[in-house]
């Protein structure tokens, strides 16, 4: 594996010089995507070599149906696989009746891909000779459109170089795809019908077992030296595929250019019986616009969003170029605009986890919505799970819960629970309580309390219904115990009070007690319908408080901490410094059982529950709960080094909090962890966002108010960033020494630096 071949750029992902080997690390870094649909970065043209041919429809899924050697019950039906989708970009390339394929090139020169953030689109250039000596120069032009998110659009240009050519473009649409990775090897879509008309061609296919329909379409342009050339197709239609050619002789130093439009649409925006109406007409009205005028509109489009979520750094290109990767790639996967999405872990780069909705959406990725949309955005991330309340309640009773209790899915793709590993499905109950704090953390920082009466107090009591019964009184302790779980820390499995699950269980009882309360003398209406539809007593809210109220806590007396679970201390204490490098990481090198026994930490863990309830602990205990479980911490979590990095700037510990920032910024471009080219972590991106704005700048909410302590790294001379705080836009500029801030609107708002408090006038520069 090739690290740290990307240039170090501000605004752009840039790759030098051709090496086969990096292919698929860079299909993978150079993603595509608008929120509706997503593609990895492969070749228009034919390559032989190894490659992720990788395309993505938002909310379009197979239910790939479980495999394991041995049936539990309570195991999810089907696992959902993120499909590849049809393939629209395929240019295939004859030069001289030779095609050309860079895997069997005699030589290849200047070649260079860049991915631009800052205008979203992504360009490659090359000379290469081709086996019969014609040498020629490519470049390319790609992007999909953010205001018509059912398009893309490339320009792809051939000039012959030494010689005169004869050149055939051979745009194509192909159906015949498979995933990288099934259970059976199934075949997930099938093809309804195949027409062109003139210069257009559509493929509507539809997926087994879910039955989405999918048009996939395009539409082609040609010119030479800027001329357009008027030709008729040849056109080649198969079952599942629909090519047309476009032969024409072309001089030598003469540039060819074919324009391709193309995408997709669903029926899960239109009716499936005129996707191809729908098809048509966009096609029409994107050819009309042409290639740079729809470029005009994404560069418009990205200069927008920038606007609100960009991060500076002075003085520090690598770290600059990271954050930048981070926020330009949560853009591509989710915007907010289809409340019917969510954020998968891999976004539109590949297909390695199912599902598109974790714990990441809740723990990570809501504060970055939040803080850099507007809160309607991070709302309906909200709103999500309480449409899915009804199938949480269905998958706690296969369980064997009742009354309502409800455990929300650790993977899913609309509701019910589609993760394979027993130990994860059946264990990693935490997620729970991530649900529940997204709605406290929703509405400490916007102030916006109607989510609660409206929706989220019925999501709280079935998350509390679940916890009181998950939990069971143990006479031996004389306290309420959780057994047989598995914390963040997938690295345990099937162990006892975990103490972060624990202690999330007994904080989502009390907030829901606390939330049915505020909602019974604020809301009468809303508290008196939902009381109607759970049939809550007083007798089980005391059963609750007992549950809360008596929860176990692993602690030991010695250390001075909490445990992370009640076996951790029989367990050989060897740090990470004192583990091989070789044998990094453990999850490639190690057996399962080994590692189930050692003490090493996938991600943080009882730090999480530090991280999430920061105001329930001193800082004393933090730093002491810290240098206790980092030194064990492999990290080999992508959400790990963020909740590191933030808490080390709590602790002042500036160099550790920088290092931490790299890894969590730096995580997919670096390739730390050997895997970029299955795709990229795209959730744990918003904790890169994270570990700047709380870890570096400090911010927290504190009573009611925005709050902050900037520390800078020595590495870097300022940084920067803003957030949408209750509807007031809120720049803030740490330099070494002093912080500017800056509020845009029209009231004034007071925040806390360091503890003390400022008030903003609209438009005007504070220095503190």
């Amino acid at each position: 594996m090739n690290n740290n071949y990307i240039k170090a750029n501000p605004w752009s992902i840039i790759e030098e010089g051709w090496d086969a080997s990096r292919v698929k690390s860079s299909e993978s870094l150079m993603s595509l995507g608008n929120g509706q649909m997503g593609q990895r970065a492969n070749f228009e043209e034919h390559y032989s070599g190894a490659t992720f041919q990788g395309s993505y429809v938002a909310g379009v899924y197979y239910p790939d149906k479980t495999r394991v050697g041995w049936w539990k019950n309570g195991y999810p039906e089907y696992f959902a696989k993120v499909l590849n989708a049809p393939n629209w970009i395929g240019i295939n390339v004859h030069i001289n009746d030779e095609r050309l394929d860079l895997a069997t090139c005699k030589n290849i020169e200047n070649f260079r891909r860049e991915l631009n953030m800052k205008e979203g689109w992504l360009s490659r250039s090359f000379t290469a000779t081709l086996q019969n000596d014609v040498t020629v120069k490519v470049e390319t032009k790609r992007f999909l459109s953010l205001d018509i998110d059912e398009v893309g659009a490339i320009e792809y240009n051939i000039t012959p170089l030494n010689s005169d050519a004869n050149i055939k473009y051979a745009p194509f649409l192909d159906n015949g795809i498979t995933n990288e990775d099934s259970n059976w090897d199934d075949k997930f879509w099938d093809v309804v019908s195949v027409d062109f008309k003139e210069d257009q061609a559509y493929i509507v296919s539809r997926t087994m077992k879910t039955d989405f329909y999918v048009c996939t379409y395009m539409k082609n342009e040609l010119a030479i030296d800027g001329k357009t050339v008027e030709k008729e197709p040849m056109v080649d239609a198969y079952k599942d595929m629909i090519s047309f050619a476009y032969v024409n002789d072309v001089a030598k130093n003469e540039t060819y250019t074919i324009t391709k439009y193309g995408g997709y649409n669903s029926d899960r925006n239109h009716d499936r019986n005129k996707l191809v109406d729908v098809a048509k007409a966009t096609l029409d009205k994107v050819s009309a616009i042409g290639f740079n005028g729809l470029l005009e509109q994404q560069k418009q489009a990205w200069a927008n969003i920038w606007n609100m979520s960009d991060i500076t750094i002075d003085g520090d290109v690598a770290a600059q170029q990271g954050i930048r990767f981070n926020i330009f790639q949560l853009n591509q996967t989710y915007l907010g605009k289809d409340a019917r999405l969510n954020i998968g872990p891999k976004g539109f780069t590949g297909e390695k986890y199912g599902g598109s909705t974790y714990w990441d959406t809740e723990a990570y990725c809501i504060p970055f919505y939040m803080a850099t949309k507007d809160q309607n955005v991070a709302k309906s991330l909200l709103e999500y799970r309480y449409n899915h309340l009804e199938k949480a309640i269905k998958n706690a009773k296969k369980l064997g819960f009742s009354n309502g209790a409800a455990l929300y899915p650790m993977v899913t793709m609309n509701g019910e629970e589609c993760h394979n590993e027993w130990e994860i499905t059946f264990e990693e109950i935490h997620r729970n309580g991530a649900i529940a704090f997204a709605i406290f953390n929703y509405y400490r920082y916007t102030g916006d309390y109607s989510y609660v009466p409206e929706k989220g107090l019925e999501v709280l009591i079935g998350i509390a219904r679940f916890w009181k019964q998950r939990a069971n009184f143990s006479t031996a302790k004389n306290k309420y115990v959780i057994l047989g779980v598995t914390g963040p820390n997938e690295y345990e499995n099937n162990i006892n009070n975990n103490w972060y699950t624990n202690y999330i269980a007994k904080w989502c009882i009390d907030y829901a007690l606390e939330n049915i309360d505020k909602v019974k003398s604020e809301y009468v209406s809303d508290y008196n319908r939902i009381m109607e539809k759970v049939k809550l007593s007083k007798d089980e809210l005391s059963q609750w408080k007992a549950v809360a109220d008596n929860m176990y806590f692993p602690f030991d007396e010695k250390h001075k901490v909490y445990l992370q679970q009640d076996g951790f201390l029989d367990k050989e204490l060897i740090t990470v410094a004192d583990l091989p490098k070789s044998e990094r990481p453990i999850n490639q090198k190690w057996s399962w059982d080994k590692i189930l026994r050692s003490p090493y930490i996938k991600q943080a863990d009882t730090l999480q529950g530090f991280y999430f309830f920061e105001d329930h602990f001193s800082t004393e205990e933090l730093e002491r709960h810290f240098d206790f479980y980092e030194p064990f911490t492999v990290h080999e979590s992508s959400l790990s080094p963020c909740v590191h990095s933030i808490q080390a700037a709590k602790l002042g510990r500036m160099d550790q909090a920088y290092e931490f920032y790299l890894r969590t910024s730096r995580l997919d471009l670096d390739d730390y962890n050997h895997e970029v080219e299955e795709g990229l972590h795209i959730t744990s991106m918003a904790g890169t966002w994270m570990s700047i704005v709380e870890g570096f700048g400090g911010m927290r909410v504190v009573n009611n108010t925005l709050s902050f302590e900037p520390k800078i790294p020595k590495q870097w001379e300022a940084f920067s960033f803003k957030v949408n705080f209750r509807n007031q836009i809120l720049k803030v500029n740490a330099c070494q020494g002093h912080t500017h801030f800056e509020l845009e609107g029209d009231k004034d708002l007071e925040i806390l630096v360091n503890g003390k408090s400022v008030v903003l006038s609209a438009n005007t520069l504070v220095t503190v």
